[in-house]
């Protein structure tokens, strides 16, 4: 069998590197979930009436860089343990009259969309409309560059570790 001698286009790693966590599982069917600013976030957490938990989940998909505090009210789910977890997961939600999943990391460019996409996808297996499965655009640290009228509603909000090194 012959070597390929071409460069690998999809990822730039080496035949000595391993593979990313996410490799283990299945490509998210939804490559573009749909999205929330933070914006329309925050005006769900300040009206009265929503609860996180209760009227939407927020899920912080942060591991080895869970840093710096978390959007209040938020679930710590890494993303490298979470697609085992998405069938009880759902069953928690939809127990819980949950409609909205928030999925956020560092950016949201890489694990929130993942997660996001498995749960969409999930949320089709099931015939679920009434569930919704989001991506924070530009996660907590977008969250975190807007302000103080933002990082109020954090949890453990540490500044020093927003500060650019």
């Amino acid at each position: 069998m012959a070597a390929n001698s071409g460069p690998n286009t999809d990822t730039n790693v080496t035949s000595t590197d391993p593979p990313p966590w996410h490799a283990a599982y299945p490509v998210p069917r939804c490559a573009n979930p749909p999205s929330i600013d933070r914006e329309e976030v925050l005006a769900m957490m300040a009206q009265s009436g929503n609860v996180a938990g209760r009227d939407y989940l927020l899920v912080d998909l942060r591991r080895a860089d869970h840093k710096g505090g978390s959007i209040r009210g938020s679930l710590n789910l890494p993303a490298q343990s979470l697609y085992v977890a998405i069938p009880t997961l759902y069953q928690l939600v939809k127990a819980a009259g949950v409609h909205k999943v928030i999925w956020y990391c560092s950016q949201s460019r890489g694990r929130g969309p993942r997660a996001a996409g498995w749960f969409h996808d999930y949320l089709t297996d099931q015939g679920d409309n009434e569930v919704q499965s989001l991506v924070l655009l530009q996660g907590i640290t977008g969250w975190a560059a807007a302000g103080n009228h933002y990082t109020d509603w954090m949890d453990d909000y540490d500044p020093s570790a927003w500060k650019e090194s």
